[in-house]
């Protein structure tokens, strides 16, 4: 199984990431991106969060990654949520933040208990940029929100729950110009449907979207096929439709549908694509980009009787 974009970001909203040490000299504030993360068995992050606010004059502080937050056992992520809502006025320059940059060697995907990060929105009007990680189940909530200042908003999932979908879909963005939603597997509690993106795919809902990914899903041909006649489509500058399952009937759908030339890119990394049809679509998309590398590993075999399974890029 492949993993792309599952690693820690050498830089955040612009920023140099740095996760402070005993042993490191402090950066100037406002020149990085801080990252939290507890080291096992040797601290809880309520220690952490409160020494950083001790040492760090968080009033400069332009962008925040929550790295791992538990000490021992893993735990909910909302106690963290509730201290960054708690402390909010502390940070008046934050634009950028991250819950849960952590990856597989700390915590698989499915495996982060997540939580309604809607607090968090509603304690950080200026907040421009936003990305969070974590698995469904009951836990990753969002409730429809009016944010004036929202640049940049993305979820990476292995099983978005759809209620999560619909209230992003519902919600009033204005400024809104990166969208990424990584649906996941049903396995983990994807189950959102492309009727859920249809106020999206409709170019009404967010005037300023120049990016969109819709990634990462078991129903990425059905996703094809919706965005090769999505008004959206004519407003973007970037489109994603990676990590997922396309095959030849999702790239059937969008040869068929709307000019894709006026993008700078399209990315279908991690795919099911013949070669002939891959071939087509860089043809027909130049001189947009399409990345794509290889159709994933051992998918064609030769001599194989059905077709194989597909998956989605990240799940578990």
């Amino acid at each position: 199984m492949t993993y792309i974009g599952i690693d820690h970001p050498e830089h955040f909203h612009g920023l140099p990431v740095h996760t402070p040490a005993p042993s490191v000299p402090l950066p100037a504030v406002d020149a990085v991106a801080w990252r939290l993360e507890c080291v096992y068995g040797e601290e809880d992050f309520a220690f952490l969060w409160e020494r950083f606010l001790d040492t760090v004059d968080t009033e400069q502080v332009r962008a925040l990654l929550i790295g791992p937050w538990w000490h021992a056992e893993y735990t909910p992520f909302a106690p963290v949520r509730d201290l960054i809502v708690a402390h909010a006025d502390r940070f008046p320059a934050l634009r950028g933040l991250f819950l849960a940059d952590v990856v597989g060697q700390e915590c698989e995907v499915s495996w982060l208990p997540m939580c309604d990060i809607t607090p968090v929105l509603e304690a950080l009007p200026l907040l421009e940029e936003l990305a969070v990680r974590g698995c469904g189940d009951e836990d990753l909530a969002l409730r429809p929100i009016r944010h004036t200042a929202l640049k940049t908003l993305r979820f990476e999932s292995g099983g978005l729950p759809g209620d999560l979908v619909r209230a992003v879909a519902a919600s009033e963005l204005p400024a809104l110009e990166r969208l990424d939603l990584w649906f996941g597997s049903s396995w983990y509690g994807a189950d959102a449907t492309v009727e859920d993106i249809g106020p999206v795919l409709s170019g009404g809902t967010f005037p300023r979207l120049r990016h969109l990914g819709l990634q990462n899903s078991e129903l990425q041909d059905e996703i094809a096929a919706a965005v090769a006649s999505a008004p959206v489509v004519a407003q973007l500058e970037t489109l994603a439709l990676s990590m997922g399952t396309l095959s030849d009937t999702g790239g059937e759908a969008l040869l068929n549908g709307q000019p894709l030339n006026h993008l700078t890119t399209l990315d279908l990394r991690h795919h099911y694509l013949t070669d002939p049809v891959l071939d087509r679509i860089r043809a027909a998309c130049a001189p947009a980009v399409v990345e794509a590398g290889e159709a994933e590993d051992d998918y064609w075999d030769e001599g194989d009787d059905e077709e194989p399974e597909r998956y989605v890029a990240v799940s578990e």
